[in-house]
């Protein structure tokens, strides 16, 4: 039974691109509103397809679909920008004017260095994650394909450290300032790290207090991120593949990945099973390809629920079928 995914804070929906994850999720999402929770549904894909799911425009901000259901894109591109304007009025408010042409120019080129938008989106699930149990009751995740995930996912871990790095080494810096000032040299004029025009202890109020703030507050952000990341009490993630090769050559990769960073991997779904009344020698030949595969994953992944959505004869166009095949997800049977 997988109907203990409802009952976590936390829900993602990975897997490999085409799969089904965006139905999945808008489909679980659509079952906990039903059950009067209130749930935010979040695509972190590039390539969203919420909107052309739900027959709405969604964007950047939560959009109600239901009453008691929200819906949101995270654009990374937009993300990034944002972060970076958000990063430029920081400093402004850290350096000296003369500074502020270069810190644009710097920050400018860091835009589109490899890691910026993993990093703002990042900085952007973390804030939506610490909405579940506050202004929501749940947060599903349609993530983007299981590499893309997993990078993000070990985000959190990189940047704790490294920002760990950048506070020891500004702690060193303020301890070589106090303890030339004691000797009779002054205050130190400026650091390698902040531009500041004036830099030696963390003096009440002062800009290198404030940027060392800024820091603790960012890297405390991550830090809470993992932890309820890792928390199988308030997260889950679900894998969902289809009975083909690279699907499940991918969900193995996922699944080994994902437990190796100790994620909690709460269960799969089967997508796209050839139902056993369809009839045709093509069909029958489709069925025999796609048999050693479900057993594969049946002997693979032989610990976790899974459940297997049938391949449906038609499109899932509208709210009612998404209602359906999210009731038969939570209250189907392992097979």
């Amino acid at each position: 039974m997988l109907s203990e995914l409802l009952t976590r804070r936390l829900l993602f929906v990975g897997g490999k691109g085409g799969v089904g994850k965006t139905t999945t999720a808008a489909a679980l999402a659509l079952v906990a509103a039903e059950r009067d929770r209130r749930c935010l549904l979040v695509s972190t894909d590039p390539a969203h397809s919420l909107a052309d799911l739900f027959g709405r425009p969604i964007g950047h901000r939560d959009t109600a679909l239901t009453a008691s259901l929200w819906a949101l894109e995270i654009d990374p591109d937009r993300q990034a920008d944002e972060h970076i304007e958000t990063v430029k009025a920081r400093m402004r408010r850290l350096v000296h004017p003369r500074s502020f042409a270069e810190i644009d120019r710097q920050l400018d080129l860091a835009r589109h260095a490899p890691g910026t938008m993993e990093a703002a989106m990042l900085e952007r699930v973390a804030d939506v994650m610490a909405l579940a149990g506050h202004q929501y009751d749940q947060v599903i995740f349609d993530t983007a394909p299981t590499g893309h995930t997993v990078r993000l996912l070990s985000l959190p871990e990189v940047m704790a450290a490294w920002m760990d790095g950048l506070l020891g080494h500004r702690e060193r810096s303020a301890r070589l300032g106090s303890a030339l000032r004691h000797l009779g040299g002054g205050r130190v004029k400026g650091d390698d790290l902040s531009l500041l025009e004036t830099a030696s202890d963390h003096d009440e109020g002062s800009r290198d207090q404030q940027l060392n703030e800024l820091l603790q507050t960012r890297r405390r952000k991550f830090v809470r991120a993992r932890e309820l990341l890792l928390d199988a009490d308030v997260s889950a993630f679900l894998l969902v593949l289809n009975p083909d090769r690279l699907a499940v050559l991918e969900t193995i990769k996922a699944h080994d990945l994902l437990t190796r960073f100790k994620v909690p991997v709460t269960g799969l779904v089967v997508n796209r099973v050839l139902p056993t009344d369809a009839d045709g020698a093509f069909l029958n030949a489709r069925r025999r390809q796609e048999a050693p595969y479900l057993e594969q994953i049946d002997q693979i992944f032989g610990r976790l629920p899974r459940v297997r959505v049938p391949l449906l004869a038609d499109e899932v166009r509208d709210m009612e079928t998404l209602l359906q095949l999210g009731r038969s997800i939570v209250s189907a049977d392992d097979p």
